[in-house]
Parts: structure tokens; sequence; C-alpha cells
């Protein structure tokens, strides 16, 4: 199907790759994640060619779905990762990943983190303040190290997204503007515990035009010509990420329309591009599967209570983020009007409103685009325990995570 490669309907079955999700829903219950490897493998080669042999990096962001199995495949496919956390590092680290390609963003790093990055030698660190950037040369020095250093710059470009998704204002807690960062970069670029190594900016998520990344990246250039005038040597030039998939009729720009505008954006300066991907690696390249408990129809609204919740995939009560909800087996009876809910106590728990589907007790739904943000901001509220996740390579289906049990929830509370 457009949009969602490797997941496609065969004889009225929606299937994953070459197995179909009855079959994921048997063996593993619902609600689960499913992913299609080739679906996300297709997508890391997609990004790989577009730099058509320009130096380059791409630097994960863990945070879009950290399923050691998902890091462990881009690993070994080569790929770097982008971290927020000292968890992130560990959980990268874990699965096989190289520290050394790793850049460590987020606005509030504290010392044992800076510490567990400098012990792992990380490739950079993206600071995004003069507060924080004194706090890590003090780590740094008393580690006998150096901190391999980036700004991440706030050019104050909309990014034209989700206000909550948006970090490239100036109102946003994100990054150093411009002549902030031109004048640290200046005065700080003699501390002893510190390498200036590259230029770092990232103005927001599942941005769907080009031109503000474009905006962006001609201010990271300006401040890297005004930076490079003055004597100082940055090596790499880190974009960020933050471009869109499709969830319902958005039209992103192409991964290669994508690459290739920041590649001319840096002309022909001779500096190695780092990117950082994770939405659009992974959005597409997996659903959640959840069934139907119950039919309940009022006098002014139907509702399809499913076994998934918002504690599964918090985007749409969050954002009030659209997801393509598919019937898993086609049925050609009578079309109603359904709003798609969970069972969790609460009016925002719901997976989609007014989706027109013929559905009936216990049919099987796949909830699209769930690959990125989905698991990994799942909770346990109501005391459920969070889904199953699954890999599926051609024929074959791997359990990547178990469902979690009551006992595993409450193993470190205590009574009095």
């Amino acid at each position: 199907m457009s949009g969602f490669p490797f997941i496609d309907y065969r004889d009225n079955g929606l299937n994953v790759e070459s197995v179909a999700l009855t079959q994921i829903a048997k063996t593993f219950g619902t609600p689960c994640y499913v992913y299609s490897r080739a679906a996300l493998m297709t997508t890391l080669q997609a990004f790989n060619n577009a730099f058509a042999g320009h130096n380059h990096l791409i630097c994960y962001a863990v945070k879009a779905n950290s399923n050691l199995a998902v890091l462990n495949l881009l690993a070994r496919a080569g790929c770097g990762f982008d971290i927020v956390s000292g968890g992130e590092l560990q959980r990268v680290i874990k699965a096989g990943g190289s520290p050394q390609k790793t850049v460590f963003s987020g606005v509030g790093k504290n010392i044992d983190e800076m510490r567990m990055g400098l012990a792992a030698n990380i490739l950079c660190f993206n600071v995004e303040s003069e507060t924080e950037l004194m706090i890590l040369n003090q780590v740094a020095s008393e580690m006998n190290k150096v901190a391999p250093v980036s700004l991440r710059v706030n050019p104050d470009v909309d990014a034209k997204t989700h206000p909550y998704i948006s970090t490239g204002l100036k109102e946003n807690k994100f990054g150093i503007s411009t002549d902030e960062a031109e004048r640290i970069y200046t005065e700080k670029q003699n501390l002893a515990n510190i390498h200036f190594s590259g230029l770092d900016c990232h103005i927001g998520s599942q941005l769907t035009e080009l031109d503000p990344f474009i905006q962006a990246g001609k201010k990271l250039l300006g401040l890297l010509d005004r930076l490079e005038a003055k004597g100082l040597e940055i090596e790499h030039l880190d974009f960020g990420g933050g471009l869109g998939i499709r969830y319902a009729d958005e039209t992103p720009p192409s991964i290669n329309d994508y690459v290739t505008s920041l590649c001319a954006i840096a002309n022909k300066r001779n500096k190695r591009i780092l990117i950082e991907p994770g939405r659009s690696l992974v959005g597409n390249s997996g659903l959640l599967l959840t069934r139907i408990e119950y039919i309940k129809n009022t006098p002014d609204r139907n509702f399809a209570i499913i076994d998934a919740a918002m504690n599964d995939l918090l985007r749409p009560a969050l954002y009030n983020a659209y997801h393509e909800i598919l019937p898993v087996t086609k049925n050609k009876d009578a079309v109603k009007n359904y709003q798609i809910v969970g069972p969790v106590c609460e009016t925002g728990d719901f997976l989609g409103y007014n989706r027109n589907l013929c559905l009936t007790n216990g049919d099987l739904l796949a909830v699209m685009s769930a690959g990125a943000y989905g698991m990994s901001m799942s909770s346990n509220y109501n005391t459920r325990p969070r889904a199953a996740e699954v890999m599926v390579d051609g024929s074959d289906v791997h359990l990547i995570r178990a469902r979690e049990t009551i006992d595993q929830l409450v193993a470190g509370e205590k009574t009095l």
C-alpha cells in the first residue's frame, strides 16, 4: 500500500511482509507492536543512497523507537545514534551500537550522564546552553578528558508543525541563538577540556515542507562562515532531523529531495554532514495490532472499544494526532461511523475518531504508522502491562519484547 512498504492485503487479509497479522495475533496476542525489518532497512538505504558519496553519518534518534532489536539492526548497518539520556546511551551500547558514532543531545544532561558519555568516548555532545558547556568542561577536567562539542543553534525558524514538537523558535527551551552561539564559540574556544568539533541545529519534528530546513540550514552556514573567518575549524555540520511521514494526506518531501537540499546548502564545503532521523526511519515500518472487545452503539455515536489504549499509543491523546486504522480482514458489510476508543478511564483515551468501517466484536484492527513514538512513549497507566513487540523478517516472526506481567510492574514496590 502507498506509504506503508511491505504492509499490504492478500486475499482480504492484512500482511506484514509474508506474515498474516491474524497469525501474529493468534501467537502473540494483542495489543502488539509489529515491525517490518525490510521496511526499516529499505528506508535506511534510501537515506544512504541519497547522500551519493558525500561524507555523512546518519544518527538515528533513539527516542523514536528504542527497542534493542531495532537499534541492533541499525548498528549492524553502520548507523550512528542520537541520544537524549544516559539510559539511551546504555541501550545503544547493549544493542551493539558504537559510542564513537553517537551524539548526545538534550537540554538537561546531568553530571552523571556527562561522565557516562565521556567515559564511552562518544562522538559529540550537542550542548544547549553556556551553563551546560561550563559544567561539561569541569567534568571533563576532572576525568582528564577533552569533550567534543557542537553547540545546538536555535535559528528562530518556524517549523510549521505541531507546537509541542516545534523546537527551533526563540521562545522554545532548545538551543542557543545564533548571535549567542557565535559569542560562545569565539570566547570559549580556548577552554582546556572542550573541543568544538561541530555545529548543530534541529528545528522540530514531522516537518512536511523543505523550506524550514533550508532556512535553518542557511543560518547555520552563515554562522559557520563567520566562525571560520575567525580561525575556528569546524569538522561537521549536524542538520538534526524532523523529516515528516505520511499519516493521513500529508505529502512530505522525499528522502532524496530532503538530503539533496541539505547537501546543496553545505555546497562544496568539505564538512561531514550528520542528520538525526527518527520518525522518518521507523514510523511507517510499524503498526499497532489491536482487537475489538465490544461494539457499543448509542443514539449519538458508535464506539469500537479496543484492547489498546492511550497508554499503548499516546500520540492521539497528546497531540490529537491522526493514525490510519485498517481492518485486518476486509468485510463487505455495511459501513458505519465509529469512534475507536480504549478501556482506560479517560475521555481522552482514543486512537481514532469518525472512522468509516465495517466492524464486529472480536475484529482485529491495525493502527498504522506506529513505528515511531508508539512503544517508546507508552506507560503503565491504569496498571496496564505494556504491549509485546515483534519483528517480521520475510516469513519469520521474532518476539523482540515480551508482554509485561503484573508481577514485573510491581517488582520494585514494597508495602509498609
